[in-house]
């Protein structure tokens, strides 16, 4: 019994309700595209007009800009990026320039500095609490209260 209380506390100490989530790209100019074809067929069924429709739309909308990196990756805050092809995670300290300045998560004598073009925009993940998780563990510690009391009468 004590030895799978100590594995159940130990699991506990294990897990954590912060998880690192890269941010969702909504991409706005298909969407867009799609409504405004759908109310282009709606309202008019002529092509001629359909197709001016549709170009100015198109013209209207840009394409989807770069990833800006330098507003993702504001100072005191703690992400998970990719650099080259290897994982770190981090805490920013500031920008130099072109250059990230942070150190690792637990170790703030650590400095590490890589230019923007190394870091792979699409993979910066920030550290967010997870409600998901949370809700698991109190719900397993819930349960293992019950059994620990129901073990204790018995």
């Amino acid at each position: 019994m004590q030895k799978n209380l100590y594995l159940i506390i130990i699991s506990f100490c294990l897990v954590s309700c912060y998880t690192y989530q890269v941010k969702k790209q909504s991409n706005t100019t298909t969407d867009n595209e799609q409504e405004s074809k759908k109310s282009v067929n709606l309202t008019d069924n002529t092509p001629t007009q359909a197709k001016s429709k549709t170009a100015e739309s198109k013209s209207l909308n840009p394409q989807q800009a770069p990833v800006n990196i330098q507003e993702k990756l504001a100072p005191n805050k703690n992400v998970r990026i990719d650099v080259d092809g290897k994982t770190y995670k981090i805490i920013v300290d500031k920008w130099e320039n072109d250059s990230l300045v942070a150190h690792p998560v637990h170790n703030p004598k650590k400095i590490l500095k890589f230019h923007k073009n190394q870091i792979n925009g699409e993979k910066i993940a920030e550290k967010r609490f997870s409600q998901p998780i949370a809700d698991i563990i109190t719900v397993a510690a819930y349960a293992g209260i019950g059994v620990l009391i129901y073990s204790l009468i018995k």
